[in-house]
C-alpha cells in the first residue's frame, strides 16, 4: 500500500524577526508569519523535504517481485528473469505479483508510457516461457517528469496455466444468520445467473427436501468457483461440469455453505473445525443488520483464528441510508476490544485489489462488501477480490506438510452403488495415492483397522494423487461401513497413532451462566472430533467463571479419540462456550497384551 504521509518541511526558527514597520514583532505573532513565508519559499524553490511514496523493501521470499523496468533485456538477462519468475510462482503456489516501476528498496519511481508498454511486453514473454499468463491489476500515477508527462507504476498478476490438476485451491466457509442470503449469493457466484428475488439461485445448493421447502440450510454443502490463468471465471460457460471447471481452472475457490439457524449450530461448528477453512465470509442482510447468530458466528471464526471478510447482501431491498447504517453497525462491532479489527469498505476495483493484498498480510483488516444477488450490484468487486486473494500458507510450509506421514480426517461416510463405501474429508498431512494401504480408527476398543484406498475424487472429478491440505472423497471398496464413524482418521501404518480417553487442555471460558466446575459435561470439538466430555479436574481452581482461564482435564464419555498436541479446542453446552488448545494426551489403560499389534483386519 502506498505510504503517502507527508512530513513537515518547516525550517527551524531564525531568532527575532521584524515587521514591515521596522518594529520587532511579538513572540506570539512570529511563528505563524514565519511558517507561511517558509512554506511559500519551499514551494517556489522546490526545497520541500516530503518523503517520496514507497512500498516496504522487497522480500527475498514470497511471491511479490519489484522491477524498475524490463526494457529490451539481453538473452542472458531474459533467461535470468524467467528463472526468477519461476521461483516467485513456486513461492506463491502458482501465483506471483509483479510491481513494475518500483525499485528493490520500495521507492516508487514510475515509468513513462513507452517504457511501461515495453516492460509489460517483456513480462508477457517471461510468463509464456514458464507457462503462465499475466493480468494487469491496476496502474497508478506516482510522479511527473520535467516535460509534464506522468510516470506510472503497474501491478501485474502472473498465474500459472493449469497442468495435471495442480490448481491453487482455497476454502472459504460461508457464515451468517438464517435468511441473510448465504445460499443465494453462492448460487449467483457459481452459476452466473442473478436471483429472481424468490430464491431460485439457491435451489441447486440444497441437499434435502426440507431445505428446499423451508429455504434454510441444515447441512454442509460445497460449491466451487474457478478462475483461469487470465483471471476469468470459468463456471459460466454452457454445459460446464465440475470436471470441466477443474480442468480449466488455475485457481479454485471452494465455498462451504454452513447452516445459519441456531438449532443447526453443532453442524456449523463441525464444518468450521473439521474442514480447516482458509477464510470465512460472514454474510449479513442489509435489512436486518447484526441479528440472530451473526455475532456467534463471528466469534466462532475469531476463536479459530480464521480471517474474516463480510458481505452485506440485499442492498436492493432497502435505501442507501439503511445500508450505511448496517455498515456502521458492523464497523462498531469490529472495532470493539474483543475484535480489534480494522474494517475496510470496498467500493471500487482498486479497493478490492488493495483489500485482497492487505487481508492476508494483516489479520486485523476486515473487508466489507455491499452487494445484491438480484440486481448484481458490486458482485464484480467480490469476484476481483476472490481472484486476487493469495493463499495463507507458503510453498515451503506446504512442502513440509507433504513430507510428513499420511493423515486423512474422516468427515463424511457414504454408500455408493457399484462403488461401495466412500469417505469424505481433508488430508491433513502427507500424500495419498490410489491403491495406498492405510489404517483407520480408533474403534470403540481403541484399535485401528487395515484398509486399501481405491479411487480418489476431488471436486467431483477423478484425481490420482491427493496432497496435504486438499479435500477429497476416497473409495474403500467393500469395507464395512458400520465400522466407520465421523471423527476417525486414516493414517499411515508407520505413524503408530496414539489415542486417548482423557486429555488436558488450556482453556478460556468465554461464557457461562453460573460457574464451570468439576463434573460439568460439554460437547468438545477438536478438528473433526465431536464428542461429549466430562471435566474431571480443574488444576489449581475449584470453579471457573466467565473470562477465567485454567488447565482442565477432560474425559470422553463414549470412546477414545485420536488427537494432536496443540490442536485447537472449542467446547459448548447450551449457552456455555469456551476455547483452548490440547496440552497433554493421556492414553487409555490397555487391558490386552501390550505386545499385540494395534492394527487388525476387519
Amino acid at each position: 500500500m502506498l505510504d503517502l504521509s507527508e512530513g513537515s518541511a518547516a525550517a527551524p526558527g531564525n531568532g527575532h524577526g521584524s515587521g514591515c514597520n521596522g518594529k520587532k514583532t511579538s513572540k506570539k505573532s512570529r511563528p505563524r508569519r514565519g511558517k507561511r513565508g517558509r512554506r511559500r519559499r519551499n514551494k517556489i524553490t522546490g526545497n520541500n523535504k516530503t518523503p517520496p511514496p514507497h512500498f516496504p523493501p522487497e522480500a527475498e521470499e514470497g511471491n511479490i517481485e519489484y522491477k524498475l523496468k524490463l526494457v529490451s533485456p539481453t538473452h542472458c538477462r531474459f533467461e535470468h528473469l524467467a528463472t526468477q519468475l519461476k521461483w516467485r510462482l513456486q513461492e506463491g503456489r502458482g501465483e506471483a505479483v509483479y510491481q513494475i516501476g518500483v525499485e528493490d528498496n520500495g521507492l516508487l519511481v514510475g515509468l513513462t508510457d513507452a517504457d511501461m508498454k515495453a516492460s509489460l511486453r517483456t513480462l508477457k514473454r517471461m510468463a509464456e516461457r514458464v507457462g503462465a499468463d499475466i493480468t494487469l491489476l491496476r496502474e497508478r500515477e506516482v510522479a511527473y517528469s520535467s516535460d509534464g508527462h506522468a510516470h506510472k507504476i503497474a501491478e501485474v498478476l502472473v498465474r500459472k496455466v493449469p497442468d495435471d490438476q495442480q490448481f491453487l485451491d482455497l476454502r472459504v466457509a460461508v457464515l451468517g444468520n438464517v435468511d441473510s442470503g448465504k445460499s443465494t449469493l453462492l448460487g449467483v457466484l457459481t452459476q452466473g445467473e442473478l436471483d429472481n428475488g424468490r430464491g431460485r439461485a439457491r435451489l441447486n445448493l440444497f441437499r434435502h427436501l426440507h431445505e428446499i421447502q423451508t429455504g434454510r440450510t441444515s447441512s454442509i454443502s460445497f460449491e466451487i468457483l474457478g478462475f483461469n490463468s487470465k483471471g476469468e471465471v470459468v463456471n459460466y460457460s454452457e454445459s460446464r461440469t465440475a470436471e470441466d471447471i477443474c480442468e480449466s481452472s488455475s485457481k479454485m475457490i471452494t465455498f462451504m455453505d454452513l447452516a445459519g439457524h441456531h438449532k443447526y449450530l453443532k453442524t456449523t461448528v463441525f464444518g468450521l473445525t473439521s474442514s480447516c477453512p482458509d477464510f470465512a465470509m460472514l454474510v449479513v442482510g442489509a435489512t436486518t443488520g447484526i441479528a440472530g447468530t451473526t455475532r456467534e458466528h463471528l466469534g466462532l471464526a475469531m476463536a479459530l483464528k480464521v480471517p474474516i471478510f463480510i458481505a452485506v447482501t440485499k442492498v436492493d431491498l432497502c435505501s442507501r441510508g439503511t445500508v450505511e447504517r448496517t455498515v456502521r453497525q458492523l464497523e462498531r462491532v469490529l472495532k470493539q476490544p474483543g475484535c480489534n479489527k480494522v474494517p475496510m469498505v470496498v467500493s471500487t476495483p482498486d479497493d478490492a485489489v488493495t483489500a485482497a493484498q492487505q487481508f492476508t498480510q494483516s489479520t486485523c483488516v476486515t473487508p466489507i462488501f455491499s452487494l445484491s444477488s438480484v440486481s448484481g450490484d458490486n458482485l464484480d468487486l467480490l469476484k476481483v477480490f476472490l481472484n486476487i486473494l493469495p493463499p495463507l500458507s507458503s510453498s515451503k510450509e506446504q512442502e513440509e506438510l507433504m513430507q510428513q506421514l499420511t493423515e486423512f480426517q474422516v468427515d463424511e461416510i457414504y454408500s455408493v452403488p457399484d462403488v461401495g463405501t466412500v469417505v469424505g474429508g481433508t488430508l491433513y498431512s502427507g500424500v495419498c495415492r490410489e491403491g495406498e494401504r492405510l489404517v483407520v480408527g480408533p474403534t470403540d476398543a481403541g484399535r485401528f483397522l487395515r484398509l486399501k484406498v481405491g479411487s480418489i475424487q476431488r471436486n467431483r472429478s477423478a484425481c490420482r494423487v491427493l496432497r496435504a491440505g486438499q479435500a477429497a472423497t476416497l473409495a474403500l471398496g467393500n469395507f464395512d461401513r458400520s465400522l466407520l464413524r465421523k471423527g476417525m482418521v486414516m493414517v499411515s501404518p508407520q505413524m503408530k497413532p496414539t489415542i486417548c480417553c482423557e486429555f488436558e487442555a488450556a482453556i478460556v471460558l468465554l461464557f457461562h451462566a453460573k460457574t464451570f466446575r468439576r463434573g460439568s459435561q460439554v460437547t468438545v470439538h477438536v478438528g473433526n472430533v465431536r464428542q461429549t466430555a466430562t471435566a474431571e479436574s480443574l488444576h489449581g481452581k475449584d470453579e471457573l467463571r466467565t473470562g477465567e482461564r485454567a488447565e482442565v482435564r477432560f474425559r470422553f464419555i463414549k470412546h477414545p479419540e485420536y488427537l494432536r498436541l496443540g490442536a485447537k479446542l472449542l467446547f459448548r453446552e447450551g449457552v456455555t462456550k469456551g476455547i483452548g488448545h490440547v496440552t497433554r494426551l493421556l492414553p487409555p489403560s490397555q487391558n490386552h497384551d501390550q505386545n499385540a499389534s494395534p492394527f487388525t483386519t476387519p
